[in-house]
């Protein structure tokens, strides 16, 4: 395997000029005027941020690239994507959803997305889409970490056979169970998902992932419940909460006592910026609700928060690219984390923080960890997110999976510089 050393490059904890020397697929060193090794390749930082790979927290990588089959959401509405893929699922073959699946991985491993969390449908009795996700995971693996969540779309209790479904899927070696308490047909059967779900978790020691109260309703509160089973069965810090929108609705009195509840259970949370805002607050004139969850409050309590793509031109979401960065600038703006800090947050919840929620403890630029590292055209992560920075160079344990040439543009105005430089110079 080659040596590199990444010379004069930025970390995101703020030190500046610095080289980072990797060896044997780890970062072996981390300082100033490092020397080259005999044979190493050396990258010309020139002060460019060097950071942990992206990491999305929560996709759907069964229906990535999908859209306008069988037909486009004319609403754009989360019901009738549900209600569309629905319509789509019959037609789905094992072949067509791991190709899809495969060149966006392609696409994420060229933007430095290295680890994604994928929730994958049960609830088709063929389990088509498991099997194509597990045979893409195998596949990839050289390159990208792919974790898969059982996920009962249509509920599991409501759907007839999706709890048996779900058990198959974990036998054959899906690392997550999933749910989805507010679309069961009551609140009490909402309830009793979370407790069955978390129990099976328990039993067969895996994490747990739910897509909980994705709702505009004040009253949808599993989360509540989430909190509360993960305490009882001593899931502590291997379980997440997805979404989370209700809690965008709830009156502050009761999230004053809910966010607690979250922190003191060490659940994580993952908030879906572009898609939260784009399907909620669908039934308001004005004013019109955000819809994301209540992501600066629930970091200020200690809770490790997380942002996810969600959706990439599928039945719920036309556009997309996975690019965390965009994902990022979204939470931002949404969130209106605009200090110096928030903003630095925001890049975490795209990195190191999803990194947490995967259970991923070795991503960082620290001295013995694998050298999964990106080179971006900024100089720190708050000009990385600003514009949405060209990934230089892409790195997997110290092979180089991705480079991208600098972004640049050359002007023919009178009088004007040849070139333009969008980097800050401090």
């Amino acid at each position: 395997m080659v040596d590199f050393l990444f010379r004069n490059v930025s970390l995101t904890d703020g030190r500046g000029g610095v080289d980072v020397l990797v060896q044997d697929g780890r970062i072996a060193a981390i300082g100033a005027s490092l020397p080259a090794p005999a044979g190493a390749e050396v990258v010309e930082g020139d002060g460019h941020l060097l950071s942990p790979p992206f990491v999305d927290a929560h996709f759907h990588m069964d229906a990535t690239l999908s859209y306008g089959l069988p037909r486009v959401n004319r609403s754009g509405t989360l019901l009738e994507g549900i209600a569309l893929w629905g319509e789509l699922k019959p037609e789905l073959t094992q072949e067509a959803i791991a190709e899809r699946a495969l060149r966006y991985c392609d696409w994420a491993v060229a933007r430095g997305l290295l680890a994604i969390r994928s929730h994958v449908d049960v609830c088709d009795d063929r389990l088509l889409a498991v099997d194509a996700l597990l045979d893409v995971k195998r596949r990839v693996a050289p390159y990208l970490d792919l974790q898969l969540v059982a996920f009962p779309q249509d509920g599991v209790l409501r759907s007839p056979t999706a709890l048996a479904n779900l058990k198959r899927a974990l036998d054959k070696g899906v690392d997550v169970v999933g749910g989805i308490p507010h679309f069961e047909r009551t609140m009490a059967d909402g309830a009793e998902s979370v407790r069955l779900l978390c129990e099976l978790a328990a039993e067969r020691g895996l994490p747990v992932d739910m897509h909980c109260d994705e709702s505009d309703d004040p009253l949808s509160r599993h989360i509540e419940t989430l909190a509360f089973q993960t305490q009882r069965l001593g899931l502590q810090g291997r379980v997440t909460g997805s979404h989370l929108t209700s809690m965008h609705s709830m009156d502050n009195y009761y999230v004053s006592k809910l966010i607690p509840l979250i922190a003191e259970a060490q659940v994580h949370a993952v908030a879906n910026p572009l898609i939260n805002i784009t399907l909620q607050g669908r039934h308001d004139t004005y004013p019109r609700r955000r819809g994301m969850t209540r992501v600066p409050e629930l970091m200020g309590a200690g809770v490790n928060v997380a942002f996810g793509h969600d959706c990439v031109m599928d039945p719920w979401y036309a556009l997309g690219s996975g690019d965390m960065l965009e994902v990022a600038q979204m939470g931002l703006h949404v969130a209106q984390m605009t200090s110096q800090a928030q903003m630095r947050a925001c890049f975490d919840a795209v990195t190191v923080n999803g990194a947490r929620v995967l259970g991923l403890h070795d991503l960082g630029v620290e001295v013995g960890k694998p050298a999964s590292l990106v080179l971006l055209q900024a100089r720190d992560p708050v000009e990385a997110i600003r514009l949405r920075a060209a990934r230089l160079v892409v790195m997997r344990r110290g092979r180089v999976v991705a480079r991208s040439a600098p972004a640049s543009a050359t002007l023919d105005l009178p009088g004007r510089p040849a070139a333009v430089d969008w980097t800050l110079r401090r």
